[in-house]
């Protein structure tokens, strides 16, 4: 292959991947509207600028179309409290940047956030889901756990609790949130769990 028609073929890749990210965004609205049950790749297609056969080119079914469009959420997602583990110089400086951005990631993203806890709701079912919510929810907890680590570390402390137990009742404390419209109060109680884990 000649550099020019290896350059021609790149960018023949680089397109195609910037329109399946363009489908993924414009299918978000009509998935997090009706949920996962309940939305077709025609449905998608209705509510986007993009016609049923388009959808169907880049995407086989709705699963991967699902499936894409968290997976390109979480690269922003798994990276969201990093930077204020880095730049905390406290343990209560860490603690109040934590519930902040946790708060603040729950009111810019809940339709996201609700997508993904349907997403893994299905994995339960669909066993075409499956590898992918458990590589994800693998990602999340590493990001909680480097918090409980660094606060931890800050607090001259050590978790009292397993990586698993710390993302579980993170997890658990966010969909309450979620689910209940708590963001304000989100802040507070991810701070007040946090000292819990540590002693």
């Amino acid at each position: 292959m000649t550099e020019t028609s290896e350059r021609i073929a790149r960018r023949s890749v680089d397109k195609f991947a910037q329109r399946r990210a363009e489908l993924a965004e414009s299918a978000l609205q009509a998935l997090s509207e009706l949920g996962y049950a309940r939305t077709s790749l025609r449905e998608i297609a209705q509510k986007s600028n993009f016609s049923h056969g388009v959808l169907h080119y880049y995407f086989t079914d709705k699963v991967e179309l699902l499936t894409y469009a968290v997976r390109k959420f979480e690269e922003v997602c798994v990276t969201r409290y990093d930077e204020v583990v880095a730049m905390a110089r406290s343990a209560e400086e860490l603690e109040r940047g934590f519930g902040e951005a946790m708060a603040g990631t729950l009111r810019a993203d809940a339709v996201m956030h609700r997508l993904w806890y349907d997403l893994r709701n299905q994995s339960l079912f669909e066993a075409a889901f499956r590898a992918d919510v458990l590589e994800i929810d693998t990602q999340r907890q590493a990001m909680i756990w480097r918090v409980v680590e660094r606060y931890a570390e800050l607090a001259d402390a050590s978790p009292v609790v397993t990586q698993q137990v710390a993302y579980a009742a993170f997890d658990g404390l966010f969909q309450q949130a979620l689910l209940h419209h708590l963001a304000d109060g989100l802040a507070e109680d991810a701070g007040s769990l946090l000292r819990r884990l540590v002693s």
